[in-house]
């Protein structure tokens, strides 16, 4: 099959400098335009590329797409990637017709995010090489509804890929049940039990067995529903994972360290990005790139090499303070989040942000499963912004914090003045999705980031 149609390449282009002209970025118009004049376009454009390669989760996909990016040009590959975030149909389309000269490289390898529900159509485009599924965790239930429906959705579409190698968390009991029978799965996930909790989180979800719905047993718990899990009624249980990490340090906000394993090889990597769930991210994105002809040291260079994703534990400094951006979407994140600040062992300034757009999320009602108890006593101030400002500080005063070190600023510029007026010192921001392209194009307005996703 030749390339998409030249016509509705030129259309799709015209899109594109109209975007941008107009300031809106171009980043999944073009895509649009391209597959509503040809839509067989994305399975043209995947197979100029010599290898394609997937990734798909809740939480932590951009992240870990970013990691196999990073491990994978240690490997001297050169990476095609929708880098810019759009990671539906539109968007991706748009990434990969933007890069149509590096797939004729015989070093290029496409590296794709996808959108959890997109999964199925996008990849029966493309057709890749290989998928990585990291986790499924609540969220966004007003758009996509319960946890087992995506993960039925995911299960019933990785048998019509034949060809394509699985990259699953065994950690992971929904990612798990995805799993086709008969067929070779490359297993990840976490051996270090000095990184469990004493307990499973109450905002847990996927808890029960989807073979035969017996509640699932849990000999360690890491995050959420994730762990050492088995069913006593079928006798399903976690896969041991080929790709693990063991002797994990958690370092605070400033990184991470921890050996991979690939079989009985092994080797240390240091990990400037922080969190378990950040660990769990780049065990994840070591078994995609092994699976892609990556070898440990690049696995080790890589990792260790590597820039955080926007938002996702970057920092940036703007009118002569730190700032630390952490993306907080669903309960499982924000409790991820909350525990690596509580090890930070110093008082923190925090501007937290909860906006209640579609993208984000009609129902913030989640704000009350996350742990913010555990962050609380670190919490020198907070200044509390977006369309849902008042029930956010709400939720911090339920959680211990004294109202007198909470301000509401609901919009967001003036939130950045208050906060950077209140101290100095570092400062923690915690915004929703939504929130963090805002911010976004204020730090590039302030010429504190190279650009702006709009």
């Amino acid at each position: 099959m030749s390339g998409p149609r030249r016509s509705a390449v030129v259309a799709a282009q015209a899109a594109a400098k109209l975007s941008r002209a107009f300031g809106r970025g171009g980043t999944s118009l073009p895509g649009k335009v391209l597959l509503r004049m040809d839509p067989l376009a994305l399975r043209r454009l995947g197979e100029a590329l010599p290898v394609v390669a997937l990734v798909s989760a809740t939480n932590g996909k951009t992240t870990t797409t970013a990691a196999v990016r990073s491990i994978l040009r240690a490997a001297g590959r050169r990476p095609v990637a929708n880098e810019e975030g759009a990671n539906m149909a539109g968007g991706i389309a748009a990434s990969l017709l933007a890069q149509r000269a590096v797939a004729s490289d015989p070093a290029a390898v496409g590296v794709i995010e996808v959108d959890e529900f997109w999964l199925p159509q996008v990849g029966g485009a493309v057709q890749p090489e290989a998928i990585l599924l990291g986790n499924l965790f609540r969220d966004q239930l007003d758009r996509y509804g319960e946890l087992d429906a995506i993960a039925e959705r995911w299960a019933a579409f990785l048998p019509t890929l034949p060809n394509t190698v699985p990259v699953l968390c065994a950690d992971d009991p929904l990612v798990a049940s995805t799993a086709p029978d008969g067929r070779d799965v490359i297993w990840f996930g976490i051996d270090d039990p000095a990184l469990a909790k004493g307990e499973r989180d109450h905002a847990a979800d996927g808890v029960h067995c989807t073979r035969c719905g017996t509640a699932l047993e849990y000999e360690l718990v890491f995050a959420g529903h994730t762990g050492w899990w088995s069913c006593p009624g079928c006798g399903r249980s976690r896969p041991y994972p080929t790709v693990r990490a063991t002797a994990v340090d958690l370092r605070g906000s400033s990184g991470s360290a921890f050996t991979l394993h690939d079989g009985e090889a092994s080797i240390q990597v240091t990990l400037p990005l922080p969190g378990a769930y950040n660990v769990a991210n780049a065990v994840g994105a070591a078994a995609l790139a092994l699976q892609l002809g990556a070898t440990l040291e690049d696995c080790a260079a890589g990792l260790g090499s590597m820039e955080a994703a926007f938002g996702r534990g970057e920092r940036v400094r703007l009118r002569g303070r730190d700032l630390l951006l952490m993306l907080v979407k669903n309960p499982v994140g924000a409790n991820e989040v909350l525990r690596t600040l509580s090890l930070e062992g110093r008082p923190l300034d925090v501007l937290a942000v909860l906006n209640d757009r579609i993208a984000d999320g009609r129902d913030v009602s989640w704000i009350w499963d996350a742990d913010v108890e555990a962050a609380a006593p670190s919490v020198r101030r907070i200044v509390c912004s977006g369309t849902r400002a008042d029930e956010l500080a709400m939720r911090w005063r339920y959680a211990g914090v004294d109202p007198e070190r909470i301000t509401v600023v609901p919009e967001l510029t003036a939130a950045v003045d208050a906060v950077l007026a209140a101290g100095d010192g570092p400062i923690v921001v915690l915004p929703t999705y939504t929130a963090m392209l805002e911010l976004r194009q204020l730090l590039h307005g302030e010429q504190a980031v190279a650009g702006a996703f709009t």
